[in-house]
């Protein structure tokens, strides 16, 4: 027997779904992440390998030329040579930005222009299979970068403990975070030039979040207005990951993004419900 196309994965025989997602949530998530790899990597692949450059310049950058100047940054009571303060903060900002870039403009494009979703919601697929189906081909491009700039930072020796390893699939909790809540936020967009807003929070959050600098140095105050982000608690994660000096605080930052998953998720199957199924 053949194998299916991915354009013929819609057609495929899902399990049946019963209770109160039903109507929701078809159980053939599948079909959606099989047509976007598909895509990817006919069309896309381009996009995405240029996305990953942008930190691993700031890391040359900043980590190695700044770097000589400033030596080393205290990290919860212990120095930390400042590539490997910054390494584990742009790897964090590499996934959110894997993540937020697909969760958004590519979102828009299907939703608003090619009108794919209602293509998709016209078959047995459910908002909630089109919801993590697109959020899973974002954290598939958080995966790529995350895996490429560890790698990177393991041969420029930046990776001061085993438990670094574990800085990928926190990176993965990142692009989770950002996904759902990206294309939440995506599915409220009229227009392109609102997308304007998205990457001018990101711009500020990018450089303030302890990304390059110890938030001690900013004032107490702003101090609590930057760990109100979600950047700064997946930089301190992966950077406590990285460096072996792990906190408690890791709890509270894995709690952070698994309400902001949950809520995110939530918003985007209420919100393709709502726009494609009245």
């Amino acid at each position: 027997m053949s194998a299916l196309r991915p354009e013929e994965l819609f057609e495929a025989p899902a399990p049946a779904v019963r209770g109160p997602l039903r109507g929701l949530y078809s159980g053939n998530t599948r079909s959606v992440v099989a047509r976007g790899l598909h895509v990817m990597a006919r069309t896309n692949w381009v996009v995405v390998l240029t996305g990953f450059f942008e930190p691993v310049f700031y890391l040359f950058s900043m980590g190695i030329g700044l770097g000589a100047l400033i030596g080393g940054v205290e990290f919860y009571g212990s120095e930390v040579p400042y590539a490997a303060y910054i390494a584990p903060a742009l790897m964090a900002v590499s996934a959110m930005n894997g993540a937020v870039y697909d969760s958004t403009m590519n979102v828009f494009f299907k939703m608003r222009h090619a009108k794919l979703y209602q293509q998709m919601l016209s078959t047995s697929l459910g908002p909630l299979d089109v919801a993590l189906g697109e959020i899973l081909l974002a954290l598939f491009r958080g995966l790529l970068y995350a895996c490429g700039f560890m790698a990177v930072t393991t041969l420029m020796g930046l990776n001061l403990s085993w438990t670094a390893v574990l800085a990928i699939p926190a990176a993965l909790v990142i692009a989770f975070g950002f996904a759902s809540f990206g294309m939440a936020v995506t599915s409220y967009m009229k227009t392109f030039q609102h997308l304007d807003y998205v990457f001018f929070l990101m711009a500020p959050m990018f450089m303030l979040s302890a990304t390059f600098f110890p938030i001690e140095v900013y004032p107490q105050g702003f101090q609590a207005v930057i760990q109100a982000l979600p950047l700064w608690h997946g930089v301190d994660m992966i950077r406590q990951l990285t460096t072996g000096l792990i906190q408690p605080s890791i709890w509270l930052h894995l709690l952070y993004f698994a309400v902001m998953i949950a809520l995110g998720l939530w918003f985007t199957t209420a919100r393709l419900r709502a726009l494609f199924l009245r």
